[in-house]
């Protein structure tokens, strides 16, 4: 093939994934919105995602967009029981962790109770025979905690530059300056993990990660509280965060960036970024 055919094969190419691309957004935004369903409707929606996208990484992305819009309520999930009666699954509203949650637990499910099922598997911790059942103890309430040992959001940072070259935190999750216990949980752990500090975010950083990745933010305020992590959302294409914000009251999609910096000053401290895994087995 001389150069004359490969430079057409490749613009062709390029034609064709622009053109696929702008099918699969029309069509997840000709859909009905998620909140306004019935779970049996939500189910026979949730089979053609993952007909329409076999792909795991793709049923993420586009699960996430569909859920645009959603409107915002913190703290939103719950065991169904005292202390936390909310629901253990819901797609009316959403907060930023729930945002993930659902839709880590949705890509990889065929109907309403599967996603459900899955969530749980997800959100909370296994007990002493590998089972994972809904608990307000057992539930993985510290961002940082999750993205260092749950399997489902791995932390990828330290792949991405060398932990000299970035910031790293120590500190006890769930203990205050004082002693206290942030959340009464009878639960404490010491952890340290890496960040990347805001004179290192621009477009070059966004390339090294995934498509489709998680981004944890860092504030430096909280870690008195014993806490590291305000807020979290999914990248996709190297380029846009799809987010449930408190600021904004609803699920938001807009350009990482422009959401980072605001009239040159950053949001945050720093950023974690972690990479998604359907479950096994």
């Amino acid at each position: 093939m001389n150069n004359k055919n490969i430079h057409k094969a490749l613009y062709l190419a390029i034609i064709l994934t622009i053109m696929s691309c702008n099918s699969n957004t029309k069509w997840v935004e000709d859909l009905p919105k998620p909140w306004t369903l019935t779970e049996n409707e939500f189910s026979n929606i949730l089979q053609k995602f993952g007909e329409r996208y076999p792909d795991f990484y793709d049923r993420l992305k586009y699960f996430s967009k569909w859920q645009i819009g959603k409107p915002y309520k913190i703290f939103c999930l719950g065991e169904e029981v005292q202390p936390d009666p909310d629901p253990i699954f819901r797609m009316d509203v959403s907060d930023c962790t729930v945002h993930i949650l659902t839709s880590l637990a949705s890509a990889q499910s065929n109907n309403w109770n599967e996603a459900k099922s899955n969530l749980i598997k997800i959100h909370y911790k296994s007990d002493s025979r590998g089972k994972h059942v809904p608990s307000y103890d057992k539930r993985w309430h510290f961002t940082t905690d999750r993205l260092l040992d749950n399997p489902s959001t791995k932390n990828i940072t330290e792949t991405l530059f060398h932990p000299d070259k970035i910031e790293k935190i120590e500190l006890t999750l769930n203990q205050k300056e004082n002693g206290d216990e942030f959340l009464d949980i009878k639960w404490t752990k010491k952890v340290a993990i890496h960040f990347v500090p805001n004179q290192m975010i621009d477009t070059h950083l966004l390339k090294k990660i995934p498509s489709v990745a998680g981004v944890a933010f860092v504030k430096k305020a909280y870690f008195k509280m014993g806490l590291i992590i305000a807020h979290e959302g999914i990248i996709i294409d190297n380029k846009d965060i799809i987010h449930a914000s408190q600021e904004f009251g609803k699920t938001v999609q807009m350009d990482f960036l422009d959401y980072y910096f605001t009239d040159n000053e950053a949001r945050f401290d720093g950023v974690v970024f972690f990479s998604f895994h359907p479950l096994e087995g």
